[in-house]
């Protein structure tokens, strides 16, 4: 089967990355597609930027489908236009904060998911709430940039490793989820470094998605994820017409 991994933000290096880590945990016969968004921000940090990283991932989206991908991956712990794309199209299309939250609650009672930034955090405490996870999951942030992770001259992976130790202590964690697609390479690291499990949730995207595949499901057509209402889009927005996408 094929997988489109889609980074809903313009940073091909970070691309790379989370193509390596689908790479590392797919089926034999699993091709990954690891796809960088054309339009939008170069990091998704904050509301603002997850808007205006939409457009650019429905179109991979709509792409990556007519070109014959079996289901999507959407690699932005914000879980970017998930719903969207969602309505969008008809193979299905995974975010990696309910992949991983799902993948998590399997192996542990308690545990936190530590992001990037505090603007990042609220985002995904909406998401732990959404997915019916709040009552075992805490959410930190570790005051990173997202582009900082790539920059070996920064902090950002001792602060990433101070936060889990205060999960570890000070929220009784049991796991820890890392809340960024730019962290998937650290996962066994980290893992072994704490000994306790440490979730990627690019990783459990790609396995959630190549079992929703072998099970032959698709997303569903009623209500909610119906497909879009044709209708006139205007101004910039007039390439995003269903009929224009496709749909």
């Amino acid at each position: 089967m094929r997988i489109a991994v889609i980074n809903p933000n313009t940073t091909a290096s970070m691309t790379a990355t989370i193509g390596d880590a689908a790479r590392r945990v797919a089926n034999p016969s699993t091709v990954i597609d690891a796809i960088t968004s054309s339009m939008g921000p170069a990091s998704i940090e904050g509301y603002y930027d997850e808007a205006l990283a939409v457009p650019g991932l429905l179109v991979e989206i709509a792409r990556a489908e007519k070109q014959g991908a079996a289901a999507a991956i959407i690699a932005c712990f914000d879980d970017t236009g998930l719903d969207a794309a969602r309505a969008l199209a008809s193979i299905p299309v995974i975010g990696i904060c309910e992949a991983a939250l799902a993948a998590t609650s399997f192996i542990a009672q308690r545990f936190s998911v530590v992001t990037t930034m505090e603007r990042s955090r609220l985002p995904v405490e909406h998401l732990v709430r959404r997915y019916g996870m709040a009552g075992r999951c805490t959410v930190r942030a570790a005051d990173i940039p997202v582009l900082s992770l790539e920059d070996p001259q920064s902090n950002a992976r001792d602060r990433l490793r101070s936060e889990i130790a205060a999960a570890l202590k000070d929220d009784r964690a049991e796991a820890i989820v890392l809340g960024c697609a730019g962290m998937a390479d650290l996962a066994l690291d980290l893992r072994r470094e704490f000994s306790v499990p440490v979730v990627d949730g690019v990783a459990a995207a790609v396995k959630q998605a190549e079992a929703l595949v072998a099970m032959g499901l698709s997303t569903a057509k009623r209500s909610a994820y119906a497909r879009p209402v044709d209708k006139r889009y205007d101004g910039a927005m007039e390439a995003f017409a269903p009929s224009a996408m496709g749909v």
